[in-house]
Order: structure tokens, then sequence, then C-alpha cells
């Protein structure tokens, strides 16, 4: 892979202001892409945005709901092009099944799934517009490829981003245009911080974990510049999990 693969292209990562979406912007900006943070927070995005330009980076500041097909579209629509997607935005909330209420399941399917869908959509219409092709990575999890107590709702929301990945492979190959995941295990992000404050519970989860270590922002944000590269320029419709060995035994 050269130094900066991504070079004249732009990407826009979805869910940036914190934890994988920050780390997957500054690592797709230091491989040369102009990226476009897209959150709901535009406080939070700005701080990722004078990271990205402290090191050298060019980043854009779009705040928008992407659970709003209107608010998507306004937003990608007004980008000059769009190269790489990454669908980073996501939410879970561990619950009992029995506990999941109608409005838990419909916030987890909303963000998790049918954000995006519509971001997909969106940008694959720009870049079949631009004749180029293009890379759309979703981060799913290793709960999109296997089960778990507590978790229902969301394996039910991850395995759909599974099958929208493997679908929309398969229907946007004739436009040049790739669609992977990255499925990762328990990332040390803000988000999980709470939980993993938790001395037991944390002991558990690594002990699951055959390397023994809780993932990073970083591990993660590589593998999605692996996927927005030329270096994964025959690869479409699969998953990388960055599981640390959870998903093999």
């Amino acid at each position: 892979m050269t130094a900066a693969p991504l070079a004249g292209k732009t990407a826009v990562v979805t869910g940036a202001g914190r934890g994988i979406g920050a780390a997957c912007a500054i690592a797709l900006a230091r491989a040369g892409a102009d990226v476009v943070l897209v959150a709901r927070t535009r406080s939070e995005l700005d701080i990722v945005a004078a990271d990205v330009q402290a090191s050298g980076g060019s980043a854009q500041v779009e705040p928008c709901d992407i659970t709003d097909p209107a608010q998507v579209a306004a937003v990608v629509s007004a980008l000059d092009r769009v190269d790489v997607l990454v669908n980073n935005a996501g939410t879970d909330r561990p619950t009992a099944f029995l506990d999941v209420t109608p409005e838990l399941l419909d916030e987890l399917l909303a963000v998790n799934v049918k954000g995006t869908f519509f971001m997909s959509q969106a940008s694959t219409r720009k870049m079949i517009a631009g004749g180029k092709g293009g890379s759309i990575v979703n981060i799913s999890s290793q709960l999109g490829i296997v089960g778990s107590a507590y978790e229902t709702a969301y394996c039910a929301a991850k395995f759909g981003v599974e099958g929208l990945t493997r679908s929309m492979a398969i229907e946007l190959a004739q436009h040049q245009i790739r669609v992977n995941s990255v499925a990762p295990t328990v990332v040390d992000t803000p988000r999980t911080a709470a939980a993993l404050a938790n001395d037991a519970l944390r002991k558990m989860i690594i002990g699951r974990i055959p390397l023994g270590r809780l993932a990073t922002g970083t591990d993660v944000a590589e593998a999605v510049v692996f996927f927005a590269s030329p270096a994964s320029a025959m690869v479409t419709g699969t998953t990388l999990p960055v599981d640390g060995g959870w998903v093999a035994q």
C-alpha cells in the first residue's frame, strides 16, 4: 500500500464525533483522503476536525441525523463527490429479550440499519454519478456474526447490516462499488467506558478474546482503510472480524 493510497478521494464517516468513527476519520485522512465528518453533535465533530487538520489532513463538518432520510439526502447531495463511505454510526442498549420494548427495538433498527441504508443509498447515487466506483464500509459487530444473551435487538440489527452488506455488494458491483463490513469485538471507547469500569465484566470479556485484550479504535480504523483503498480492489461482499479470535471459537 502506498503512503497515501486515498489521495484525491473524499471519504464520508458517520458517527465521526468520537470513538471508532473519530479513529476512522483520522486514519482515512492520514491515508490521504479528504474526510467529511457526520454526526448529530457539531461540537464533537469540531474537535475531531481540529485533530485531523492538526495532522495535516482535510476535514469538513456536516451535522446530520442519519435516521432522517431528508437530512441525509441534503448533506450528501451537497458534496462534490463521494469515493468512500464508512457507515459507523450505531447504538446498543443491552437488554433482556423479554424486556425489549417496541421503542427500544425501533431505536436500534433506526440507527444501525435504517441509518446505514439511507446513507448508503444517497452515497451510492453520488458514486454512480461520478462514474468512478467507490467503496462502502459498514461497521458491523462480532454480534452480527454470532449471538449473545441480552443482545437480541442489537444482534437483529447487526445481522441486518451483514445481510445488507452482501446484497449491496452483489447489486452494486456493476458500478464498481465495493461493499464490505468490519466486525469488531468490544472496543475500548468512551461509549463502552462505563460498562468496562466493572472489573468483573471487563475480565469476562477479555477472557472470551483469544488475543487477550480489547480492541482499539485504531485496530478497527486500519481495517477500514484497507477496505477503502486499492489494496482490497478485488474484495467485496465480505466481512473482516476485528475480534481477536472471538468468533473463531
